[in-house]
Order: C-alpha cells, then structure tokens, then sequence
C-alpha cells in the first residue's frame, strides 16, 4: 500500500510541474498566435518576417501538444492505480479537468491564429501589399488594418441606421394605434350618451341593405327578361 501511494505522489508530483510548464507555454503560444510573439521589439520587424513567426507558432504547437499527451498518460496511469480514498479521487478529477481545460485553450488560440492568417492573406490578396519592400509591406499591413475598420465602422452606422428607422416606425405605428383608439372610445361615448343617434343608424343601415336587396332582385328578373327576349 505504501509503494501505491508512493507511486500516486511521484505521477501526482510530474503532473503538476508539467501543468505549470504547459501554463507558461501558453502564455507564449497566444502571444504569438495573435502576432505579438515578441522576436523583436520593433514591430516591423514582425510585419518584414512572417515566416520566422510561423515557424516558431508550429514548433510551440508541436511542443505543446506532446505535452498535452504526456499529461494525459500521466493522468491515466494515476487512474489505473488502487484507490486510495476520495481525496485522491478527487485530485485525479481536477487534473482532468486542467488538462480539457489546457486543450480547449490550445484549440481556441489555433483557431484564432488560422482566421488571423486567412484574414490577412484575404486582404494581401486585394492587390494592398504588392511590393517587397520591408517599410512598404509593413505600411500596407496597416493600411490593410485601417480599411478593414473603416469597413466595420460603416457597417456598424448603417445598422444604426437602420435600428433608429425601425424605431421611429414603431413609435409612428404606436402613435396611430393610440389615436384610433381614442376616436373608438369617443364614438362609443357618443352612442352611449345619445342613443337615438344609435337606433337611427341602425334604421339607415337596416333600409339600405333591403333597398339592395330589393335593386339585386331587380336587376335580376331584368336580366332574366333579356336572356329570355335573346334567345326567343
């Protein structure tokens, strides 16, 4: 039993050190996944040497990803050994959920740099950095930058545009709604208040539909008389 728990100390001791080391590296892995990897403290010197960047981005993510490796089989041999009570149990739960926790950052900030990279090859391909020049390309990435925000910023002021006309149209339709209600209300206080006025529209109301009635059946035998006057 003491060799079982000597054995959990030793695998519990490698992954904590290796989880801090794999914490550092992913410091420096979203650093240079989002550009700033700090080669040089000129930041023309970032623009004039992409593939440095590059390289450097895919030999941490190689690196980090056999660390990742290397804590999981490290965390399944402390599962395999005998429990040795809930403790352990639980200190085996929180080292996996470090580890998923590491993963799901080392994804997140590859996903990021990929969109980062299509992103400015999208805009290098619009014809903004055509020359070699090192001072040339650096000014064209920024004014590739400058225009993408122009880009949003208008975007931005048109859907406020057009939030602000849906809002006016709301408060317009409101409005309407509120008037047609109060002259609903003011006809049904003037029926109320004069009830003749309400059984003589009723009488109007009642004399024009049988006077149609009556001008339909007219027109009816009217037509009748033709067709038969027609066909005769």
């Amino acid at each position: 039993m003491q060799m079982v728990g000597s054995s959990y100390d030793v695998l519990r001791k490698q992954a904590r050190t290796l989880e801090n080391e794999i914490d550092l590296k992913l410091v420096a892995f979203s650093k240079i996944g989002a550009g700033s990897s700090g080669l040089s403290s000129n930041s023309s010197a970032a623009d004039t040497s992409p593939l440095l960047g590059e390289h450097v981005f895919d030999s941490l993510s190689a690196e980090i990803e056999q660390m990742l490796e290397k804590l999981s089989t490290l965390n399944e041999s402390m599962s395999e050994l005998p429990a040795t009570g809930s403790a352990a149990m639980h200190t085996l739960q929180r080292h996996r959920e470090i580890l998923q926790g590491y993963r799901q950052e080392f994804n997140k900030i590859c996903a990021n740099h990929t969109m980062r990279i299509e992103r400015e090859e999208l805009l290098r391909g619009s014809g903004l950095a055509t020359s070699g020049s090192p001072s040339i390309s650096g000014l064209s990435r920024r004014e590739m930058y400058m225009k993408e925000s122009g880009h949003l910023s208008s975007s931005s002021n048109m859907v406020n545009d057009q939030i602000n006309i849906a809002i006016e149209t709301r408060d317009n339709l409101h409005a309407q709604r509120q008037a047609f209600k109060r002259l609903q209300t003011r006809f049904n206080d003037i029926s109320n208040r004069f009830p003749l006025i309400s059984s003589l529209i009723q009488r109007i109301n009642i004399k024009k539909r049988r006077d149609s009635l009556i001008l339909g059946a007219v027109i009816g035998f009217c037509v009748i008389l033709l067709l038969i006057y027609a066909f005769n």
